[in-house]
């Protein structure tokens, strides 16, 4: 199951009368205190949420899954976003079907497009991008997205999990052509009373004041800010 981003106001109708019937909820960090007050008071509720620096064995919590699922008739595997955008939820679907587990998904609203949004960034408008494109900075193992063969000044992109690579995200995106000024936004904590954005150009991401979890948008819609109906002239402000 899919929280949103944080915000209990922005998970679906299904998930939240699911929430509400639950024996069993495993869930992680980012899932919002508002969301988990969705639940029965007699829920069990069983955090595994993965931190810089520690996290939970991917492998435990899938053995963990299929054993509760022997337990309780239902268990949730509730995750921020949605489960199946850079969230593990395809892993964790899998082992519990090869266990013989009955596996059904609620979506979630991904933080790749509400994050943007919620801080006035369409992700694309016409006339200024003509698609989008959603990356993770880091891939399986430790190692890198190439961003240099993303650089296309037509697309916006997304980056989830980039805010420990935006100097390398900066040199990749410059090689690949994109240029210097081109403007980017970081939307940090979004959908929650800490939100806050910082806005400004390409070359100068790495030096933003921001810390995870953030969504970095890199390209002409991170200049517009749909709230205020205009184009946002002083790009190194924050809010």
């Amino acid at each position: 199951m899919g929280a949103g981003p944080g915000d209990a106001d922005l998970v679906t109708l299904r998930a939240a009368r699911l929430l509400a019937s639950a024996d069993v909820v495993v869930h992680d960090r980012l899932v919002g205190a508002g969301v988990l007050d969705l639940l029965r008071p007699a829920a069990l509720r069983i955090d595994v949420g993965k931190t810089p620096g520690t996290s939970s064995s991917q492998d435990d919590i899938n053995e963990l899954l299929i054993e509760l699922s022997g337990e309780y008739d239902t268990v949730i595997r509730l995750k921020g976003g949605d489960p199946f955008v850079f969230g593990r939820g395809g892993e964790e679907a899998i082992a519990l079907a090869r266990a013989g587990v009955e596996v059904h998904v609620v979506p979630g609203l991904s933080s790749a497009f509400a994050a943007p949004l919620l801080a006035g960034i369409p992700v694309t408008h016409r006339g200024t991008s003509h698609g989008v494109c959603v990356v993770t900075a880091t891939t399986e193992m430790g190692a890198s997205t190439n961003f240099e063969r993303l650089a296309n000044p037509d697309i916006t992109l997304v980056i989830l999990m980039g805010v420990s690579r935006r100097q390398q995200i900066v040199d990749q995106l410059r090689r690949g052509g994109l240029e210097a000024g081109t403007p980017v936004a970081v939307v940090q904590s979004a959908a929650s009373a800490h939100q806050r954005v910082v806005r400004g150009y390409l070359e100068g991401l790495a030096a933003f004041e921001v810390a995870a979890p953030a969504v970095i948008v890199v390209g002409a819609v991170a200049a517009l800010d749909i709230g205020a109906d205009v184009l946002v002239r002083d790009l190194v402000s924050s809010s």
